[in-house]
């Protein structure tokens, strides 16, 4: 398996067509300025040494080094495998609604992309500490188990969309019950829930999924997303409209997010655009009595970026030792 640690360098690679286009403007600049002295064909019988070809050979292999360089620059990696890795922290599951509700515009872009940023710079920020995904809608999925793999769970987290769950809706209570679920067995006291949703839940039971969660040892804490006074949806590049034609308002709904964070011994944030709530609650949660992990991770890529460059150097020597122009011939023989 090879994966580029750097992949956005590849957008250097726009520069080889470049180029080309550049040196086929300096051949028709250079003719036009050989017609302006006379005729062209008398001309290039003066300069039997001068080459066309051997600039666009020169070209090619300028290109190859290129190429090969931009893909050392992306540092390719190999060989990766899995290690035994132990740490010292706390188990989160989130609990994330991807509902078409999550479209509206209260933040910038929308809704969903905006907890998922939060979602990533809090990933960034984890520590020995494990975390684990939930998507929800009309039904709950596991995106991902409960991991101390820090880059699977961005790549996971970067693939979600209001269409990771074909079921339209907002079942708070299938999403806990299936978060408390997700849990390691190694945890036994550390163990949060953050549900980050705008509170529309269309399908009832949460405060005794709470009660139940709560019961179990799990906190749970709650982030509303939106405002109270509610946004349209943007659906298809038009609003969502209602059975009867009326334009739906989503609302953030703060008195159930409110409750549920009451049953499960946690607390309720209102996501800000600044400061969307993460943040506080995590500091809340490390409040908690860390415990002692073992996990098996992706690690010990080998790199092979040394490789490239080298073919690089190599195309590059061989670009400086081909000539401008035609090998000499004898105009006379002896």
């Amino acid at each position: 398996m090879i994966q580029l640690a750097q992949g956005d360098y590849l957008l250097l690679l726009l520069i080889i067509p470049l180029l080309f286009v550049f040196y086929a403007l300096y051949l028709k600049a250079r003719r036009r300025r050989i017609a302006r002295l006379g005729d062209p064909q008398l001309i290039a019988e003066l300069m039997p040494a001068a080459s066309t070809g051997k600039g666009w050979l020169k070209i090619s292999l300028l290109s190859a080094a290129w190429l090969f360089f931009v893909i050392g620059l992306c540092r390719p990696q190999m060989g990766a495998r899995l290690k035994e890795h132990e740490s010292r922290g706390i188990e989160v599951m989130i609990a994330l609604d991807v509902s078409n509700s999550m479209l509206a515009e209260d933040y910038s872009p929308n809704r969903l992309e905006r907890s998922k940023l939060a979602i990533a710079r809090l990933v960034d920020k984890l520590h020995g500490d494990r975390i684990g995904l939930i998507v929800f809608a009309g039904q709950s999925f596991v995106q991902l188990p409960i991991t101390a793999d820090y880059v699977s769970a961005k790549i996971f987290l970067n693939s979600i969309n209001t269409g990771s769950v074909p079921v339209q809706g907002t079942a708070l209570a299938d999403a806990l019950t299936s978060a408390a679920r997700s849990f390691s067995l190694q945890s036994e006291r550390s163990r949060a829930i953050i549900l980050i949703t705008d509170g529309e839940d269309h399908e009832g039971d949460v405060i005794e999924a709470a009660r139940n969660v709560a019961q179990a040892g799990i906190r749970i804490y709650t982030i509303g997303v939106g405002s109270p006074q509610g946004k349209p949806i943007p659906l298809g590049g038009e609003l969502m409209k209602d059975s009867n034609g009326e334009i739906v308002v989503s609302r953030l709904d703060e008195g159930i997010l409110g409750e549920i964070a009451g049953i499960g011994n946690g607390k309720y944030v209102r996501a800000g655009n600044s400061e969307f709530g993460l943040n506080p609650i995590i500091d809340d949660i490390r409040q908690l009595d860390k415990e002692q992990f073992q996990s098996v991770v992706f690690e010990d890529f080998d790199e092979q970026y040394m490789y490239f460059f080298a073919i690089a150097l190599f195309f590059l020597i061989l670009e400086a030792a081909v000539p401008e122009t035609r090998a000499k011939r004898r105009l006379f023989k002896d």
